[in-house]
């Protein structure tokens, strides 16, 4: 075999585990809100972030700015990992802690509300990037009062509905569920947590029994149709294949790609808190680094190893070639 051959040969083994790092390190993607019954967000968005209808809907505007609606679709925490009543403090479940989204989160009794019986009901959610996971659905307990800010002891401890990887149809992931007996106003909160990856969504949506759906004026909330959310793409920060902000982040936003795209860094344990504190103590990862390897289910120190270990092979590599080479000359006859 000749040198230049072996040098080659060495050279491919070399950039093979480099290519493989490069391709394992490509993200995934998913986002969505709940349809059916319409999330918050949902609602607001498809009222219009400009020009919002219900009064909730623009008081929620004011407080977060439209932003917020046209990226309805990224009420996340990139690295949850099931910690959701550790990272998320009481009176902010909505928003998942995200600032971006303090709207949310806006104790009122006039959000735009679905008309919810008990029995079984058909759920949907609407995925603008389809990604396995788990979908748990939490009703409010007895006696809920919604003038009041949403906390974990307000949810029933256990879901009332359950998911695995649930079928997905014209864009929505389809959930049965049987709903509990309630009466007057209540909410249904949505955890959808990715499997191959840290990353979980989040949603509230504002139901009522007994009644018809709406707020105040009887107005019934729609969720945002296929011609909505194409309008308002461009004026999203979310990339809806699933990454890729206009800032070239993390593609969870363009305000800042810290943690969750909205300069902030993942929330901290809450007066609500429910388990252990994450380990250490420490606080959730933020940082760009942090969300874009919660998207590819790594942590922050993966992708530096992964990097790394991919330069060190690609420089044994080189070595090697260097080696070949001298040993072919040493064992080549003499010229003339």
């Amino acid at each position: 075999m000749s040198v230049r051959r072996t040098a080659a040969g060495i050279a491919a083994l070399g950039a093979a585990p480099l290519a493989l790092v490069l391709a394992t390190a490509a993200p995934a993607a998913a986002h969505g809100s709940m349809a059916d019954p319409v999330s918050r967000v949902s609602a607001c968005f498809a009222e219009g972030p400009e020009s919002p209808q219900s009064a909730a809907c623009k008081a929620a505007v004011a407080a977060s700015g439209t932003q917020a609606f046209y990226d309805w679709n990224e009420v996340n925490i990139p690295d949850a990992a099931g910690r959701h009543r550790q990272i998320i403090p009481d009176g902010k479940l909505c928003s998942a802690g995200r600032d971006k989204y303090k709207g949310l989160d806006l104790p009122r009794t006039d959000w735009p509300a679905t008309a919810m019986q008990a029995g079984a009901h058909t759920f949907r959610y609407r995925a603008t990037a389809p990604h396995k996971g788990t979908f748990e659905l939490y009703l409010t307990k007895a006696g809920y009062d919604p003038s009041e800010p949403l906390t974990w002891s307000d949810l029933e401890p256990e879901p009332f509905a359950k998911a695995t990887d649930p079928a997905l149809e014209d864009g929505s992931y389809v959930i049965e569920g049987t709903v509990p007996k309630r009466s007057g106003r209540h909410l249904v909160y949505s955890i959808w947590q990715r499997s191959d990856s840290p990353e979980a969504f989040y949603t509230c949506s504002d139901v009522t029994f007994g009644g018809e759906g709406g707020a105040g004026a009887g107005q019934a909330p729609k969720a945002p149709d296929e011609q909505q959310i194409a309008a308002g793409a461009d004026k999203s920060t979310v990339d809806h294949g699933g990454h890729g902000g206009e800032d070239g982040g993390s593609g969870h936003g363009a305000e800042g790609g810290a943690g969750h795209g909205d300069g902030s860094a993942a929330p901290g344990s809450g007066p609500g808190g429910e388990g252990p504190a994450p380990q250490g103590g420490a606080a959730p990862r933020g940082g760009a680094e942090g969300a874009d390897l919660a998207e590819t289910g790594g942590d922050s120190s993966t992708v530096p190893l992964a990097v790394g270990g991919a330069a060190v092979l690609a420089a044994g590599a080189g070595v090697l070639v260097v080696a070949a080479r001298r040993r072919a000359a040493a064992a080549a006859p003499p010229r003339g």
